[in-house]
C-alpha cells in the first residue's frame, strides 16, 4: 500500500489556515481531486458558494491552469472568509467575498460551479440552471451513495439529488468519490 498523494501547496495552506481557525467542516480530499481534475477543463469564470476557510477554493485553484480562468467564492461568516481570504492575498485568479453567496448570482455565467448540497433550498435547479454556461459544469457534494431510485437519504426520497439527476437541462451523474460520499456531477446542456 502506498502513501496518499502530496497535497497541492494552496490545499496544504488551506488545511493550516482551517486548522487554526477551528473549522473542521471542509471538501473533503476525494472531491478536491476531482474538483481539481475538473477546474484544469475549465476557462471563464468558477464559483463557489460558501467558502468555510477555503479548502474547495484551494482544490479549484489547484486545478487552473494558465490565467483563462478566475474563481469566485463567497462565505457569510466574517471570520472564515477572512481566513479563506489569507491564502488567496497573493493570487489574481481569486476572489474572497465576504457575503451570502447570493451576492454571486449575478456574477456568472460560470463554466463551473461549487456546491454544498447541505442547503437544499438554496441550490434548486431552478434557482442555479441560468447561472451555468451552456457545458458548464455544477458540483454538489456531500451526498451519501444510494444504490436505490429514487435516492433515498434518513428515510426519505432525497428530493435535492433526484432533482439534478433528472432535470432536462442538465446531463447528470452521481459519482462515488469514496465508500461513504458522493457528488452529483452535472452538465448544462
Amino acid at each position: 500500500m502506498s502513501a496518499p498523494p502530496e497535497l497541492p501547496d494552496v490545499v496544504s495552506r488551506a488545511f493550516d489556515v482551517s486548522r487554526r481557525a477551528g473549522y473542521v467542516s471542509f471538501c473533503r480530499n476525494e472531491t478536491g481531486r476531482l474538483l481539481a481534475a475538473l477546474a484544469a477543463t475549465r476557462a471563464g469564470t468558477m464559483a463557489e458558494f460558501g467558502t468555510g476557510c477555503g479548502v474547495g477554493t484551494a482544490w479549484l485553484r489547484s486545478g487552473v491552469r494558465g490565467t483563462e480562468a478566475r474563481i469566485l467564492t463567497a462565505e457569510l461568516d466574517p471570520r472564515l472568509a477572512s481566513a479563506a481570504a489569507e491564502i488567496f492575498t497573493d493570487d489574481p485568479l481569486v476572489e474572497v467575498l465576504e457575503a451570502d453567496w447570493s451576492t454571486l448570482m449575478d456574477k456568472g455565467p460560470y463554466s463551473l460551479l461549487f456546491l454544498d448540497s447541505g442547503e437544499p433550498g438554496a441550490v434548486t435547479v431552478d434557482k442555479l440552471a441560468d447561472l451555468v454556461e451552456p457545458g458548464g459544469l455544477v458540483v454538489l457534494d456531500d451526498f451519501y451513495p444510494c444504490e436505490q431510485w429514487p435516492p433515498i437519504t434518513a428515510g426519505r426520497v432525497d428530493s435535492l439529488r433526484e432533482e439534478w439527476l433528472t432535470d432536462e437541462r442538465f446531463t447528470a451523474v452521481e459519482v462515488m468519490v469514496a465508500p461513504d460520499s458522493s457528488v452529483v456531477l452535472a452538465t448544462r446542456r
